[in-house]
């Protein structure tokens, strides 16, 4: 895993030859997993001015554009090519491209120029980096672009023009990265929340923290207290932001979790300036714990799990709230040794029997876990509880705003007296509502269920609301951002409907969908088309009409074409339609099903081509794909529908019967042949049917999948199947 970090604001001539380099990555390799996200800064690394960043897996990371492709390079060997040499000379060159006025960068231009001279490739006889690191930097560069694009250089006018069009992909990938950075503006806009809450105490700097349990996969309401954290600390403050796994539970924990937020908290742009683990603090945490007990703050107690719940409930006294000192140490000591005598206790902070606040009647603070640690190993044998470690390691690491959603405010008392028992430095807490959707279960405990019991394929199942399950179902990270910051931290809970978080996808993935044609397999109609040619062929059309730098597309034409039945039915015999990327058409015959179950069923069509027709006159437009002159691709369309009936989640509703018994809806259809080309993780348009994401690229015998991506309006499955 690879992740490619680009400052937004800075020269794109410094940022494009490595965005352009790892694209090529994953395009060439499939199996290539390189995540590349856009930060709203004009340099990652202020030091050495550095704008782009790599890290591959858990090593550190490689800045500036050089170093990147170097590692990019390391990581995937394929890059490397032939002519290390040559290469390795061109990429050293390639800053001299970056300059941004034409006196400063017209030298390396004619250079290049008088370089290409009977050359189609500046390295070789094939596209390698160099070509890409090169190009990059001039398109990136608005002053060497504009003159490459005015053929003011004969010879670099050909070659960019040549490696522009024969690689449809890097239009993509330039049109993204416009696409992102002003994304990043678009979460600052004035539609969205103010973030201008009083934090108080912040002229000695800002310090905010993230403390996930690596015991699941982050989910769309992690996102906000991640994003949040982030925004305060990065942007609002220019702080610090930690990230701290709570890693105080071996039952529940596993590294490959740990790993899974990692991974997502890069994605969504998300670069904490430190990253810890509560586990490094264990040794601190029992000696702040020893104390307390030697103090009289704190007691063993083995009082049964029900009867103490019901203690605390009616403010009931353990009995062993008044052990002597000497009596609780040696039961902690039988606790740390994980005997058997130790797991049947824990230590509890003594705070009140009967306060009003619940969270105050003497907590838990440690409990007994003999299971190994996936970092510590077999060295501890009981951990401490989220609500004592906390504050603590919160005051240690220097954390000076601990932001937490509302559900904690009743334990925020207990978290002040951990650290005024202890004589620790104080954190000011800042409360904000939590995210919750209709139809959605964001219970860990309930999520893991579903995935326990094979209800969804895994964590990364479309229907999750997992930060990987809504990627799969076609969010964009930039459109997360957006919608979670426009939440602001507002203290009131509401349930927002997941039409308003697609509709915000849709701004971001319109326009840069290449849009293509499919056709429902189901009961489908074959047209002969009279005036067309009877040879077929095909025309370059634009992936988009609204955005050429997408590239163009294979349309072919034919006398034989497919039509869906839905719109078959709706035609009348002499009335004129519209094919579109075609023109306009009579219908002069529509034969019907002899089957009198299915009187209305079309079965076959006749055309005759109107090409002058204005198809501003016809009342329907449709989707076709010719039979001759293209290989017609099989996809299966695959919808879904919410995992839960109710809107609302009662918090003792039991999963089993919220369940949806019905949430995944597939078709069969045919694709036009560009579809053969699409890989996996690509969105597209279908036209008339929706956004797609690619789930599974087309393979020879293997149709290819496409998850149907909502916009934000209450649209079924039976639109396209």
């Amino acid at each position: 895993m690879a992740t490619l970090n680009i400052a937004s604001k800075a020269n794109q001539a410094t940022t494009f030859p490595a965005l352009v380099v790892a694209q090529y990555a994953k395009e060439a390799d499939p199996n290539a997993s390189i995540s590349i996200n856009f930060e709203e800064v004009e340099v990652l690394r202020p030091g050495n001015k550095a704008a782009v960043e790599l890290i591959v897996g858990s090593s550190s990371s490689s800045y500036g554009f050089e170093h990147a492709i170097g590692g990019l390079v390391e990581a995937y060997p394929f890059l490397q090519g032939k002519n290390e040499k040559h290469i390795k000379e061109w990429l050293s060159r390639t800053s001299k491209f970056f300059p941004t006025d034409f006196k400063s960068v017209e030298g390396a231009l004619l250079e290049l120029d008088a370089h290409l001279t009977l050359r189609s490739y500046i390295v070789g006889y094939a596209l390698n980096i160099a070509d890409l690191s090169v190009w990059g930097a001039i398109r990136g560069n608005k002053i060497a672009y504009a003159a490459v694009k005015n053929g003011a250089m004969m010879n670099v006018s050909r070659w960019f023009k040549y490696v522009n069009e024969t690689n449809s992909w890097i239009a993509t990938a330039v049109q993204s990265a416009n696409a992102q950075a002003q994304a990043k503006k678009a979460t600052k806009s004035s539609e969205g929340a103010s973030y201008d809450i009083a934090l108080h105490n912040t002229e000695k700097g800002v310090v905010t923290r993230f403390p996930p349990e690596p015991s699941g996969y982050l989910h769309i309401g992690h996102a906000k207290a991640a994003l949040l954290n982030d925004y305060f600390a990065h942007e609002k403050y220019k702080g610090t932001m930690i990230c701290r796994f709570d890693d105080t539970n071996p039952s529940k924990e596993k590294e490959e979790f740990q790993d899974a937020i990692v991974e997502d908290l890069a994605l969504m742009g998300i670069r904490p300036d430190k990253t810890s683990y509560t586990s490094d603090y264990f040794e601190e945490l029992y000696q702040y714990c020893l104390t307390m007990i030697k103090a009289g703050k704190a007691y063993a107690d083995d009082t049964e799990q029900e009867t103490m719940k019901h203690q605390r409930w009616n403010g009931l006294p353990s009995e062993r709230r008044d052990a002597h000192v000497e009596d609780n140490l040696a039961h902690f000591e039988e606790m740390k040794q994980g005997t058997d005598q130790g797991v049947r206790w824990c230590i509890r902070a003594k705070i009140s029997v009967d306060n009003p606040n619940k969270a105050m009647r003497d907590p838990v603070i440690y409990r007994c876990n003999p299971l190994p640690h996936h970092r510590t190993g077999n060295k501890w044998k009981m951990y401490p509880i989220y609500d004592f470690c906390c504050p603590i390691v919160d005051s240690i690491e220097g954390v000076t705003h601990a932001l937490r959603t509302i559900e904690y405010r009743d334990r925020n008392l207990q978290y002040n007296w951990m650290l005024e028992t202890l004589n620790l430095r104080k954190v000011q807490i800042w409360d904000f509502a939590r995210m919750n959707f209709i139809r959605t279960f964001l219970s860990k405990r309930k999520l893991t269920k579903l995935v326990d019991e094979g209800r969804v394929w895994g964590w990364d199942d479309p229907r999750f609301p997992t930060i990987r399950g809504i990627r799969r179902r076609g969010m964009t990270i930039d459109a997360l951002r957006e919608f979670v910051l426009k939440q602001g931290p507002s203290r009131n809970i509401v349930n927002l409907d997941w039409t308003l978080f697609w509709a915000t996808n849709k701004k971001y993935i319109d326009p840069v969908a290449p849009r293509h044609t499919a056709i429902s397999k189901k009961q489908v109609v074959t047209a002969t088309v009279k005036g067309a040619r009877l040879a077929p062929y095909t025309e370059d059309k634009p992936k988009h009409g609204k955005n050429l730098d997408l590239g163009t597309k294979k349309v072919a034409y034919s006398d034989t074409i497919l039509i869906e039945q839905s719109d078959a039915q709706n035609f009348q015999q002499d009335k004129e339609i519209t094919l579109m990327n075609w023109g306009n058409a009579y219908v002069r015959k529509i034969s019907f099903s002899l089957d009198p179950l299915n009187p209305s069923t079309v079965t076959d069509l006749e055309l005759e081509l109107h090409l002058q027709g204005d198809f501003k006159a016809t009342m329907h437009r449709i989707t076709w794909l010719s039979t001759q002159g293209q290989e017609l691709i099989p996809v299966e369309l695959v919808d879904f529908d919410y995992l839960i009936t109710k809107d609302i989640i009662e918090k003792d509703d039991e999963v089993d019967k919220c369940l949806n018994p019905h949430t995944e809806f597939r078709s069969e259809a045919l694709a036009d042949c560009n579809v053969a080309d699409l890989k996996a993780d690509e969105i597209i348009q279908f036209e008339r049917k929706g956004y797609f994401r690619v789930d599974r690229a087309f393979k020879h015998g293997q149709p290819a999948v496409l998850f149907n991506i909502p916009t934000g309006k209450a649209t079924k499955e039976k639109n396209y199947l």
